[in-house]
C-alpha cells in the first residue's frame, strides 16, 4: 500500500516524496485515517517506526483543508532534541504547503522564538517549561489550538512534566483533537489519557519492545574492567557509528575524553551542555565528524541518526523501558542493528526485566583474548547476589555461540576488525587529546 491511499493534498504528497517515503509504516497506516477523520488517538509503537509522520501528515492536511489564523496545532515533546527533530520533519513534510512551524524550548534565547511567533506560526513544537514561560509573558496565544499532540508521553511523566501538562491544558480550548504517541504506555499515562482523550481509538503496533531488527548481547564484566573491555570491543567492532550510553553526565564527559585521548573521533552529549553545543554534537555525529557519541539518556528519545550500527550500554539502564528507548536508536525502520550491554552481577534483576520484554534470553558473550582477571563472565548470578555455578550458562567464547534466541551478528566484536580511526604511533600530532576538528561551514 502507498501513501496514495490517503486523501492528502498534492502539496502534502510532495512533502512525503521529499522525505523519501514510498510506503506507510504500520503505525502510519493505522493512525492516519482516524486522525484525518478527527478522532482522538492513543498510538503505541516501537521507537523508529514513523510516529512523527503518523500525526504530522494529517495535521498538515487539516490546516490546508480549513485555513485559519493563529497557532492551530501544538506538539509537546519532553526534550529539546525531540522538539527540534519534529520541527525539522514538519518543515520537510510541509515544504510546499506554506504552513509555518516554530520550535520552542529552553537552553537558548527567547527572543528569536518570540520573533518567530510574532511573524506567524500555524504549528508550535514545544517543551512544556519554555512554553509556559512564553504563555506567562503573553508571547503566545493558545486559544485557537485545534490539535494537541503529546509525543513520548511516558517520558513526559518520567521527567516530572505532568503538572506542567495540566497547566498547559487549561490554556487550550476544551473542544480539540488530542493525540498521544509513545513507544511505551505505563499506567499513569493511561490514567492521564483517560481524563483528556474523548472516545479515543487505541492503535498499538506490536508490543512495547525493541524492533526485531535489533540483536542483543550482554558482556558480563567487573566494574574495574569496564573501560578496558569497552576499548577492546571498539577495537574489534566493524564499521558504522556507535552510540554509547552512560548513567551520569560526569561519566559521559570523562569517557568521551578518554576515548578521544586514544584517537577516536568522539563527542559527549549530556544535559549540562548548552543547546547549541548539544545540537552541534548531534550534527557532528550525523555528519560523520564523529564516529562515536557518548550520551546520557537525554539522547535516548527522538535522536534519529542514520547508520547507527551499535548501541552500547556502558551502564545498565534503570528500567526495561529505558533500555527500549536507548537501543531504539539502531535498527530503525527495518534496518539491522546491534545492542551491546556491559553488565555486572548486581544488574541481574533489570536484565531479567529486559528479557521478559524481549521474550527471550539475552546472549551472554565472552570477548576472546580479553584478560578478565579473576572475574568469570560465563557464570550467571542468582538474583544478583552472587554466582551460581550449577546454573551458569555458557557464553560465547569466540569459537561458537551457545544456543540463544538472540541472533548472532556479523559485527560480533570478538571476531570483527576495527575500521574507525585510532592512534597513529608514527605521527604523535594526530594523537593529541580532544575531539576531531568540526567541519568548516
Amino acid at each position: 500500500m502507498s501513501f496514495e491511499t490517503f486523501p492528502l493534498d498534492a502539496r502534502v504528497r510532495a512533502g512525503i516524496q521529499s522525505a523519501g517515503y514510498s510506503e506507510p509504516t504500520p503505525i502510519q497506516l493505522q493512525s492516519i485515517p482516524p486522525i484525518l477523520a478527527g478522532r482522538d488517538l492513543l498510538g503505541i509503537a516501537q521507537t523508529g517506526t514513523g510516529k512523527t509522520a503518523a500525526f504530522m501528515l494529517p495535521i498538515l492536511q487539516r490546516l490546508l483543508a480549513n485555513p485559519g489564523r493563529g497557532v492551530r496545532a501544538l506538539i509537546l515533546a519532553p526534550t529539546r532534541e525531540l522538539a527540534e527533530q519534529i520541527h525539522q520533519a514538519t518543515r520537510v513534510y510541509g515544504k510546499r504547503t506554506g504552513v509555518r512551524s516554530v520550535a520552542i524550548y529552553g537552553g537558548v534565547g527567547k527572543k528569536p522564538q518570540v520573533d518567530a511567533l510574532h511573524r506567524g506560526a500555524d504549528i508550535v513544537v514545544a517543551c512544556p517549561g519554555r512554553l509556559l514561560d512564553l504563555a506567562g509573558e503573553r508571547a503566545i496565544d493558545l486559544s485557537k489550538v485545534e490539535v494537541l499532540v503529546l509525543d513520548e508521553a511516558d517520558r513526559m511523566c518520567d521527567m516530572g512534566f505532568l503538572p506542567d501538562i495540566r497547566r498547559i491544558l487549561k490554556l487550550l480550548p476544551v473542544r480539540r483533537q488530542t493525540l498521544f504517541f509513545s513507544a511505551t504506555m505505563p499506567d499513569e499515562i493511561r490514567g492521564l489519557a483517560d481524563t483528556i482523550l474523548h472516545d479515543p481509538l487505541t492503535v498499538q503496533i506490536g508490543v512495547s519492545a525493541p524492533p526485531k531488527s535489533i540483536s542483543h548481547a550482554l558482556y558480563p564484566v567487573s566494574s574495574g574492567l569496564k573501560k578496558d573491555l569497552l576499548l577492546a570491543m571498539l577495537q574489534r567492532r566493524a564499521g558504522g557509528r556507535a552510540l554509547i550510553f552512560t548513567r551520569t553526565k560526569h561519566r559521559a564527559r570523562s569517557l568521551a575524553k578518554d576515548l578521544g585521548k586514544v584517537g577516536y573521533r568522539v563527542e559527549a552529549l549530556q544535559g549540562n551542555m548548552t543547546q547549541n553545543r548539544r545540537q552541534a554534537a548531534i550534527d557532528g555525529f550525523r555528519g560523520n565528524t564523529y564516529d562515536i557519541l557518548v550520551a546520557t539518556d537525554v539522547a535516548s528519545r527522538g535522536i534519529d541518526v542514520a547508520g547507527i550500527a551499535h548501541v552500547i550500554n556502558y551502564d545498565m539502564p534503570d528500567t526495561a523501558d529505558a533500555y527500549t528507548h536507548r537501543v531504539g536508536r539502531t535498527g530503525r525502520v527495518d534496518k539491522t542493528g546491534e545492542a551491546l550491554t556491559l553488565s555486572q552481577p548486581e544488574d541481574e534483576p533489570i536484565v531479567r526485566q529486559i528479557e521478559r520484554v524481549l521474550g527471550q534470553t539475552i546472549e551472554r558473550r565472552r570477548l576472546a583474548e580479553f584478560n578478565y582477571g579473576g572475574f568469570n563472565p560465563e557464570s550467571r548470578p542468582n538474583g544478583g547476589n552472587g554466582h551460581s555455578p550449577s546454573s551458569a550458562r555458557r557464553a560465547s567464547n569466540g569459537n561458537g555461540h551457545r544456543p540463544s534466541a538472540a541472533r548472532p551478528s556479523a559485527s560480533h566484536p570478538s571476531v570483527s576488525r576495527p575500521s574507525v580511526s585510532r592512534p597513529n604511533p608514527s605521527n604523535p600530532s594526530r594523537n593529541r587529546p580532544g575531539r576531531s576538528r568540526p567541519p568548516r561551514r
